[in-house]
């Protein structure tokens, strides 16, 4: 009775392990929770972040796409047509693998496996542990978008103007979407509630039925509307950027406008949402951040340049890169400043938050990892 009381300890204590690692971590681009927002977030705060230094980077062939960090490892894709598995606390090699052509975008990790997305025209699912390849799905297109994994189904977007469903154990093709227009398709799918919000390259943003792909409601951005920024959704409400220079809210039910915040140029970048606030980047070189609930402006920042990076928040700070090279890290209620550094190149892949760590991709090719000082060291 005894062993077999241990046992049943040991395997809950590795359960809880592997859920709080996943929990914890950031799994892919949206976070789970669709909104870029991780609240399990306690080692840094608005107190000590100012202490963050360079614990390592790792250098890559190519400029890179946001990070995924699971279980104590970095997964991230390069231009250089390769998905990295880096060591998260020294940046030691773990595994590459090879597509064949730039990775541009987040992986997604669920259930010890990674999904990414290759200009091949590929989605690929590897092996989390060794890099092995279990599968992939070829679209008509290149596929530019980061993947969504929800309830067994891997969910992404290509050039070929499509929204795909795929099983994520086999890659079996569950369902597929056409928008009105037959133009290109570039946001990573936010899934929240059944419900599939995808942004189009013919100024719509689409619900689907997650289960069937059959279409809930679309909204118009207006000519010139190109969406390269990803829906967030939170309380009800789907937030998304548009070429046309506004942050739009929609009610998630029937895509009905609750508010629009104009800018001073395109909204590329995808939103975060916490607390009850909307904070975004926009091509013009600020960060906002926006009354959830009205639209309301509650303070901007002012970066060198444009912000196409997607912010990311935690435990009261948005971390957000720019086109001026630096990654910052802001006051989540007035956007004071209280960190940054500057990289070298332009950073337009999104950081992430774990455990203590900023993780962030450059386009001088590496990846680097923030954490604070140890005492005595």
């Amino acid at each position: 009775m005894k062993r077999i009381s241990v046992l049943v300890l040991i395997l809950c204590a590795c359960f809880v392990s592997v859920a709080w690692g996943q929990k914890n971590g950031w799994r892919e681009f949206h976070r789970p929770n669709m909104a870029r927002w991780n609240p399990y977030e306690k080692v840094l705060n608005v107190n000590n972040v100012g202490n963050l230094s360079l614990k390592w980077s790792y250098k890559t062939g190519g400029p890179l796409g946001s990070p995924a960090i699971v279980n104590g490892v970095v997964y991230v894709g390069s231009f250089d047509h390769n998905v990295y598995a880096l060591d998260a606390s020294t940046g030691a090699l773990l595994w590459i693998y090879t597509t064949g052509a730039e990775v541009v975008n987040s992986p997604a990790v669920a259930n010890g496996v990674v999904y990414v997305s290759s200009e091949d025209h590929k989605v690929y699912a590897l092996k989390a542990s060794t890099g092995k390849k279990l599968w992939s799905y070829k679209t008509g297109g290149v596929v530019m978008a980061a993947p969504t994994v929800a309830n067994g189904v891997v969910y992404v977007d290509s050039l070929d103007s499509n929204v795909y469903a795929l099983d994520a154990k086999t890659g079996a093709l569950l369902w597929s979407f056409a928008t009105r227009r037959g133009s290109y398709v570039n946001t990573s799918p936010a899934v929240a509630n059944g419900v599939v919000y995808v942004g189009g390259g013919d100024d719509y943003v689409y619900a689907l039925d997650a289960s069937t792909g059959a279409l809930v409601w679309s909204y118009f951005t207006g000519y010139g509307g190109y969406d390269y920024s990803s829906p967030a959704v939170a309380n009800g409400v789907v937030y998304v950027g548009s070429d046309n220079d506004n942050l739009y809210a929609l009610n998630a039910s029937n895509g009905a406008v609750l508010w629009s915040y104009t800018t001073g140029n395109g909204v590329d970048s995808s939103p975060a949402v916490a607390n009850r606030v909307v904070y975004v980047g926009s091509n013009d070189g600020n960060v906002y951040a926006l009354d959830a609930s009205t639209g309301a402006l509650l303070w901007s920042f002012t970066t060198g340049s444009g912000v196409y990076s997607s912010p990311a928040v935690a435990n009261g700070v948005v971390y957000v890169g720019s086109a001026d090279g630096n990654l910052y890290a802001l006051k989540a209620k007035t956007g004071k400043k209280l960190w940054s550094y500057a990289t070298g190149d332009q950073v337009q892949a999104s950081p992430v938050v774990a455990n203590g760590v900023v993780y962030a991709g450059s386009n001088d090719g590496n990846v680097y990892a923030f954490g604070l000082k140890q005492s005595g060291k």
